[in-house]
């Protein structure tokens, strides 16, 4: 599609956003953090809470922004998606700064958010107590015997603590609402077109937003992608993690093997992959103690859970085969890194939203223990949790609108890449959104693992063709995989 027709998709389906809304933000100090770059600045927008209700009650969206030092160059805004759903970004653009090349830097302002329900933007919580809090609950992992009666009791008791709890803004954190919420940045930073890139789940909010506000898109990343099935959104993104982690542990294992005589996890792969999953049944039987865990033990699920958030980066090699290392001999392990509960509030109540609020789940408790049990054979690393049961089968609030339906139509500036052995978002789901965005988009596949490949987990050939495209506007003229 051409430009103007793609402008003209999208004022037949974006609002128009009030003059009201359009008015110069006043830009301040960012509130108290360490590590926060003196040059970041910060603002409060003020968003609907219900878009179907725009003159209705607000709420605040909190953002920032490090402005370029060579105006001369400037092209515009280069805005950041965070992750999770969930994750903060209003301290990015500090990050950021350090990282992106300069040649980037002097021709975008860098600018995040914190989404609705998280950070310095209007928060929301359910009040969940400090057990279920713990990361092998806000990830369904059955128990050591693959029953999920727990995880269906975890699941109507979060669901009935967040309708009883976190008020009215709940029921309207969603992915259109980010991407309508991105929509207001762009507006109140008086951009007729927005840069962005967007990682892990900021990729399905900035596909949203290409394809709800096609004509108001400028340069297009998107990072280590979602599958945007519209028909599942985050059930698949919840299964894609028995296929990551698989696609993932390879390199680990190769890692520890080499490394046989410090670790003792074994010889070659084959052998590793014996001793981890020996030892997480282990584990299942005869948990450790583990003071300052939640729960204060290591067990089975717990070791699954610390390998699959430890496959991130291979950074994490080490401290995983030491914790490893310290279990098979039963102790003493090293500390824990528990994130603290606010944080887990947060996290539990904003990413529970977003997903149950997209699509709607099946709430059949037989159905997925037939699955539990199906998946655990087929994957055991990941032991049948990410096709469990959670809060969204037992959810309070229908979805008020259908998921997002990622298409071509278009302008043709959308660039993704993408690590090969991703453990969160696999390739094999990435795929999805390049067959979705069809020739609107270019794919740069990367011969590397982790989650997050521009300027994370990916190599020089991958970070070159984002940086490229950043600066110049120029893809690759066809999908191209970096070795």
């Amino acid at each position: 599609m051409n430009p103007i027709a793609a402008a003209l998709v999208a004022l037949a389906i974006a609002p128009t956003v009030p003059a009201a809304q359009t008015a110069s933000p006043t830009w301040g100090a960012c509130p108290a953090a360490s590590g926060v770059d003196a040059r970041q600045e910060c603002t409060t927008l003020q968003v609907p809470l219900d878009y179907s209700a725009p003159a209705g009650e607000a709420i605040s969206v909190a953002v920032s922004r490090i402005r370029t030092a060579k105006p001369g160059l400037r092209r515009g805004v280069l805005v950041f998606i965070p992750g999770g759903p969930g994750s903060p970004g209003l301290n990015r653009p500090s990050t950021l700064a350090g990282r992106l090349p300069q040649e980037v830097l002097d021709r975008y302002d860098l600018v995040s958010f914190d989404p609705r329900g998280v950070g310095q933007s209007t928060p929301v919580s359910c009040g969940l107590d400090h057990d279920d809090l713990a990361p092998t609950r806000l990830k369904p992992w059955p128990s050591a015997d693959g029953d999920i009666t727990e995880n269906v009791n975890w699941s109507r008791r979060i669901a009935e603590a967040c309708a009883r709890n976190a008020g009215p803004l709940l029921r309207h954190i969603s992915t259109r609402n980010e991407a309508r919420d991105l929509d207001r940045i762009r507006a109140a930073l008086g951009e007729e077109r927005l840069s962005y890139w967007g990682v892990s789940y900021g990729t399905y909010a900035g596909a949203a937003y290409a394809t709800m506000f096609p004509g108001r898109t400028d340069r297009v990343v998107l990072d280590s992608n979602d599958d945007p099935d519209p028909h599942r959104v985050a059930r698949t993104w919840l299964a894609n993690y028995a296929v990551g982690v698989e696609d993932r542990f390879p390199d680990f294992a190769a890692w520890a093997a080499a490394r046989d005589g410090e670790y003792g996890l074994g010889a070659d792969p084959a052998a590793v992959r014996r001793t981890v999953i020996g030892l997480a049944a282990r584990l299942d039987r005869e948990p450790l103690p583990w003071q300052g865990s939640n729960p204060p033990e290591l067990n089975g699920n717990v070791l699954r859970e610390t390998m699959l958030n430890a496959f991130y980066s291979d950074a994490n090699f080490p401290a995983l085969a030491g914790l490893m290392k310290a279990a098979l001999a039963s102790g003493p392990l090293p500390a824990p890194n528990t994130p603290p509960d606010a944080v887990m509030q947060t996290i539990a109540a904003t990413a529970g939203a977003t997903m149950c609020n997209d699509v709607e789940w099946p709430d059949s408790v037989g159905a997925h223990q037939r699955l539990v049990t199906r998946n655990r054979a087929a994957y055991p690393l990941t032991a049948g949790m990410p096709v469990n049961m959670g809060p969204c089968a037992f959810w309070p609030y229908r979805p008020a609108e259908r998921p997002v339906r990622v298409t071509s139509r278009g302008p043709s500036n959308v660039l993704l890449v993408q690590n090969l052995r991703d453990p969160s978002t696999p390739h094999s789901g990435a795929l999805r959104m390049r067959e979705a965005f069809g020739e609107r988009a270019r794919m740069v596949s990367v011969d590397s693992g982790g989650h997050g490949s521009y300027l994370a987990n990916g190599n020089a050939c991958g970070d070159k063709a984002v940086t490229d495209f950043l600066v110049s506007g120029r893809r690759p003229a066809r999908d191209v995989v970096c070795d």
